[in-house]
């Protein structure tokens, strides 16, 4: 059925696509075959080819192979970006097995949830994330605990002393350069990332298809832990191809890859989309505005998905000028929307227009993108390849004409199957509508007369922190913890770069007021959550405002702080 945004859609390209009926793994050994000698990664002036990047995986997929590692078993993978992350995922996936990235931010306190939750009797590691694991296994119950993990350094995969390795700021080289020790884990086995590949085991059979899970990515909502989104192969492997073919890429594109991929957008849009191409992807392990600049001149970037965050930081550096953005023909994101002035200088100065785009975990990333040729600024864009998009009444179900703010929903082959363990809240999730399965994004929007969709306000309680999703009920669970926490509500407060940020509002038990100060409960924060999720704002009051069945009225404080 034709709708306005079609009008838009690019020539070049059909409305939907057929993904191919293949394992995500049978990405990385197609372009292995075809490009064998080609760049696959580039970290710190370190190459990877496409041949190597295949050979590794496979050696890793057959050591996980022989720990036990069994089809759909799951398999924790918690790394900050590095070329091992890459490796470590596709050996999963080639070991028949379920990816569950985490957030390298995640504390002890919060990543024993991702043990259990999952049932994970495996993970892969950095050194510098090593120890928190093992602190988290070590209070799990012995059934529950992890029997092997998998330990690599960041200097496995680069030379420091490499002539062409490229700047590196100060405050990474203590954390990058670094060798830690292995730590103990009980009851279980760890193994160094060199000899975990130093092995000629035989690899199993490869078993897996379109149909079968992929990967276990968890998003927070407004109750409690985090859930597992199941993604099978054939999700995923839809908008890798899509994005591909939507960001008009070749196996000669060079492609920054800075956005983590833990995270769905830098799984999918970045990491899969790449390797399904057999393009090259320069890797940062952490955001720098310089170094991000050497790399682009350097490599001659042709592709850049980010955060606006981090274009506004990089045009803000003051070696910009010496800086060389000529070769990108390509640049866009998501996650909080793109100033129009930073668009506006993006287009004038470098003729590049910033393609903004939306999408959930529970959508494989985009869901919504603009149209490369036809952008419009601070805008979620039209409904991607294959994806059947609607605003509808939140309460009636019934397609809101354009204009009139409504829930956004999609239905499409990049949806998920459904939350993990959690039936209830899957079918909550989901609608029948025109007699097709639709998700509720629990996002409102709009559409304008052409059909491009914007975002308007949130059905959810979530705060928009650079682009990092922080979920309040997932930070007030692990604020009552704290001994001197008798209350906490937590809100977004206004922030000038991050956009949003978080602000708990504590009431203090009785025994503890002049005890504990503001300040001490946002350290205790920053030791026991991802930094991102932290309060940057904590402030104490007598007491919480309640509804007559006893409710915390999160509105109204939130309210009162707009």
């Amino acid at each position: 059925m034709e709708r306005p945004h079609h009008k838009f859609w690019p020539k070049r390209l059909p409305h939907s696509i057929t993904a191919p009926a293949t394992s995500l793994w049978d990405n990385l050994a197609i372009s292995a075959r075809r490009y064998p000698q080609k760049a696959a990664m580039v970290f710190f002036g370190r190459v990877f080819p496409y041949a190597q990047v295949q050979q590794q995986a496979e050696r890793l997929a057959a050591r996980l192979h022989a720990m036990g590692v069994r089809k759909g078993d799951r398999v924790m993978l918690d790394m900050q970006n590095c070329p091992q992350l890459l490796i470590a995922h596709f050996a999963i996936l080639r070991a028949n097995a379920v990816v569950v990235p985490v957030n390298p931010m995640n504390r002890a306190e919060e990543l024993k949830h991702y043990i259990v939750d999952p049932d994970a009797k495996v993970a892969i590691t950095t050194g510098d994330l090593a120890a928190e694991i093992a602190k988290a296994n070590a209070q799990l119950a012995p059934g529950q605990r992890l029997a092997h993990l998998v330990v690599t350094q960041f200097t496995d995969a680069f030379d420091p002393d490499a002539p062409d390795a490229g700047p590196m700021p100060a405050s990474w080289k203590d954390w990058l350069l670094t060798r830690h020790a292995l730590p103990e884990i009980p009851g279980g086995q760890c193994t160094a990332w060199a000899d975990a590949l130093d092995n000629d085991l035989p690899l199993p059979a490869l078993e897996v298809g379109p149909e079968d899970l992929a990967v276990l990515p968890y998003t927070s909502g407004t109750t409690g832990n985090p859930k597992g989104c199941m993604h099978p192969h054939r999700s995923l492997m839809h908008n890798a191809v899509a994005g591909s073919l939507w960001g008009n890429a070749t196996p000669e594109g060079v492609t920054l890859l800075v956005v983590p991929m833990f995270h769905i957008t830098g799984m999918v849009s970045l990491m899969h989309a790449n390797i399904y191409t057999g393009s090259t992807l320069v890797m940062m392990p952490r955001w720098d505005r310089d170094v991000a600049g050497w790399l682009i001149s350097n490599w001659k970037v042709t592709a850049w998905t980010n955060i606006p965050t981090m274009v506004i930081d990089l045009l803000g550096s003051p070696n910009f000028a010496s800086y060389d953005l000529t070769s990108l023909g390509y640049i866009g994101g998501g996650g909080a929307a793109m100033p129009q002035a930073v668009a506006q200088r993006l287009l004038e100065q470098f003729d590049l227009q910033y393609v903004e785009g939306y999408g959930l975990t529970e959508t494989a990333a985009p869901s919504h993108s603009n149209p490369p040729d036809a952008p419009k600024q601070q805008c979620l864009g039209i409904p991607f390849m294959s994806c059947d998009a609607r605003v509808v009444d939140p309460e009636t179900l019934r397609e809101l004409p354009p204009g009139e703010q409504g829930e956004i929903i999609m239905h499409g082959p990049m949806v998920f199957n459904g939350y993990w363990k959690r039936p209830e809240a899957t079918e909550a999730a989901f609608i029948e509508f025109e007699g097709k399965r639709f998700f509720r994004s629990g996002d409102l929007g709009r559409t304008d007369e052409d059909g491009y969709f914007f975002l308007t306000d949130r059905l959810k309680r979530m705060i928009n922190a650079s682009g990092f999703k922080v979920w309040p009920a997932e930070v007030e669970a692990l604020m009552f913890r704290h001994p001197a926490i008798q209350e906490a509500c937590v809100i977004s407060a206004r922030d000038s770069y991050r956009g949003e940020t978080v602000k708990a509002v504590v009431v203090l038990r009785p025994t503890h007021k002049g005890q504990v100060t503001e300040q001490d409960i946002a350290d205790w924060c920053r030791e026991n959550m991802a930094v991102y999720k932290m309060p940057r704002i904590v402030q104490f009051v007598d007491a919480l405002p309640k509804s007559g069945s006893g409710k915390v009225m999160w509105r109204t404080l939130q309210e009162a702080e707009n």
